[in-house]
C-alpha cells in the first residue's frame, strides 16, 4: 500500500502529526511525462497526504509550488519540514533556487498555513542562505550551492528554535565536504547561521538530515548517494542509502565518519517515524532498483542497520 502516483514521481518526504494524531507527508513529485527522472529536479512541486496508519494514503491539495513571478524560489520548492509554532499555526520551511542562477544557490524559506493544506509564502525573500564563514559558496569544487533540506525543531531547553541544514565547509577534499549545517532562531522569522555542527569526514554531502532520539541517546539519520562517498574512507563497492549516527547531543559534536548504513537496498531521503506500534520506523522513497528509478513512497521500513 505504498505511496504510488500514476502520473506523478514521488521522492523526498517529510512527515508530520497534527493535533488530533492523523499523520501529514509533504513530498517532492514531478510528472512522469517528463520522461527522464532526472529532470524531475527541475520540475518539482511539494504534494500532500494523509494517512491514519502510514500506510493507507488521500492525497491531498498540493501545498506549494514554485514562484510564479520572478524570484528566489521561481525555478524550485525543495526538500523541508513542518512543525506548528507557538502560535498555533503551521510552518513549512523548504529549500527554493532560482532560474536566474541557473538552479545552482540554495537558499531556504517558509510558508505558512491555519490548516495545513492552504499555505502562504512567508514574504518575498529567503529566510536563511549559507555564510561564507562556514559555509562553501558557488564557485567551489561542487556544481552547486548546498544550503537545504532544512529540519526544524524546538531546542530542547526552550531556547529558541534550531534548523539543521544540508552543506559543505569550506576546506578538505570535496568528497569530505559534507557537514550538518546549523542555524537558529528565537522566534523563527529571524535566523541566524552558526558554524556546522561536525566536521568534514567522509562523504561529500549530508542529505535530508533529522535529529531524533532512540533508545534513549542522540541521533542524527540522513542520506547519500554512493557517488557522494569519499572512495579513500569507504571499502570498495560501498552503496549509498540512508546513514544512522549517535552522538552525545543534537548540538554533537557529530564525528560523521562512526555513522552506520541502513541495511536497504533503495530506501533513500527517509524520515524516522513512530508507528502505529510503538516502533521507531523509517518512512522514505524507493530510489533505484535494478538501475530504474521508482519513485515511489514505501510502506515504513524497520530500522536494520548492515553488519
Amino acid at each position: 500500500m505504498s505511496l504510488r502516483l500514476e502520473d506523478r514521481w514521488v521522492w523526498d518526504s517529510w512527515p508530520f502529526t497534527d493535533p488530533d494524531g492523523r499523520h501529514h507527508l509533504f513530498y517532492l513529485q514531478a510528472d512522469r511525462s517528463l520522461g527522464d527522472p532526472v529532470a524531475r529536479h527541475l520540475s518539482p512541486s511539494i504534494g500532500h497526504a494523509v494517512s491514519d496508519d502510514w500506510r493507507t494514503w488521500r492525497v491531498l491539495p498540493d501545498a506549494l509550488a514554485p514562484r510564479a513571478e520572478p524570484g528566489w524560489d521561481d525555478g524550485t520548492t525543495w526538500t523541508g519540514s513542518v512543525i506548528q509554532g507557538p502560535s498555533g499555526r503551521f510552518h513549512l520551511f523548504y529549500t527554493g533556487a532560482t532560474r536566474a542562477e541557473n538552479c545552482l544557490v540554495q537558499r531556504i524559506g517558509r510558508a505558512d498555513s491555519d490548516d495545513l493544506v492552504t499555505w502562504h509564502r512567508h514574504g518575498t525573500e529567503p529566510l536563511v542562505a549559507a555564510d561564507p564563514r562556514w559555509y562553501e559558496k558557488l564557485g567551489g569544487p561542487w556544481f552547486d550551492e548546498a544550503w537545504r533540506d532544512p529540519w526544524v525543531f524546538a531546542d530542547p531547553d526552550g531556547a529558541g528554535w534550531h534548523m539543521l541544514v544540508t552543506a559543505r565547509a569550506r576546506h578538505g577534499d570535496p568528497l569530505s565536504r559534507g557537514v550538518v549545517g546549523h542555524a537558529w532562531s528565537a522566534d523563527l522569522d529571524r535566523w541566524e547561521v552558526r558554524p556546522p555542527l561536525s566536521e568534514p569526514g567522509k562523504f561529500g554531502q549530508l542529505e535530508v538530515l533529522q535529529y531524533l532520539e532512540l533508545d534513549g541517546r542522540s541521533h542524527l539519520l540522513f542520506c547519500t548517494g554512493a557517488e557522494q562517498l569519499n572512495p579513500a574512507l569507504h571499502p570498495p563497492g560501498q552503496r549509498g542509502g540512508m546513514w544512522l549516527l549517535d552522538g552525545p547531543g543534537w548540538q554533537g559534536p557529530w564525528d560523521v565518519s562512526r555513522a552506520r548504513r541502513v541495511d536497504h537496498d533503495s530506501l533513500y531521503a527517509a524520515r524516522a517515524i513512530v508507528d502505529v506500534d510503538g516502533q521507531t520506523r523509517l518512512l522514505g522513497f524507493s530510489d533505484l532498483v535494478d538501475g530504474a528509478f521508482v519513485g515511489e513512497i514505501l510502506d515504513p521500513v524497520p530500522l536494520v542497520l548492515d553488519p
